[in-house]
């Protein structure tokens, strides 16, 4: 006889921290998307539905919009880290991933400033700084704390109601300034399982 309350068949492993993990990573890539569409005030119903989760799970990870987009923020700089890893790296190709990041998550900075929050501000950049000092070819016109500089005055150029018209001041604003900038482009990051 079979007995109700037993299920039939073998039971399905908990996938526990690696559905985790994969949740997360899709949420972060989620709010980049929706955020840059919508602005950060976007519906975090919004983020959790183009993730593939509940809401729940979205809040099992953040607590709140600002946790969300400093996970944001951190994951564009561990990708502008490993895009300066990357054997051929150059400060043109790492401006490029940077620039990416800069037109699709303007609102991010706005985060920073509304929380208050310089300490990861100012560990976020020391970060990027860092990434960047590997890429600068020795005796080259700019120091590190140059092209930081110019990061932040063609972040504060970029602005406009689309990606197309970000990207565009951007590049613009890189000219201006007489710095290549390579392809506008993200780092594909694996989630670890």
């Amino acid at each position: 006889m079979i007995n109700p309350t037993e299920p039939e068949g073998p039971r399905p492993a908990n996938q526990g921290r690696r559905v985790a993990a994969r949740n997360r990573a899709a949420l972060v890539a989620a709010a980049r998307e929706v955020f840059a569409e919508q602005g950060l005030e976007a519906p975090l119903s919004a983020v959790a539905r183009r993730a593939g989760v509940g809401q729940g799970s979205l809040y099992r990870h953040f607590a709140d919009r600002v946790a969300l987009a400093s996970a944001v923020l951190d994951e564009n700089v561990r990708q502008i880290e490993e895009a300066a890893a990357e054997p051929d790296a150059s400060l043109a190709s790492v401006l490029g991933v940077i620039t990416w990041h800069l037109t699709r998550s303007t609102a991010f900075v706005d985060t920073l400033r509304i929380r208050g929050d310089d300490a990861l501000a100012h560990a976020l950049a020391g970060r990027v700084s860092g990434a960047l000092s590997g890429c600068l070819p020795p005796g080259h016109r700019l120091s590190t704390g140059d092209v930081m500089l110019a990061i932040a005055m063609v972040s504060g150029a970029v602005t406009g109601p689309t990606v197309a018209v970000r990207e565009r001041r951007a590049l613009a604003a890189w000219s201006l300034l007489g710095v290549e900038v390579g392809p506008l482009r993200p780092v594909e990051t694996a989630v670890e399982e």
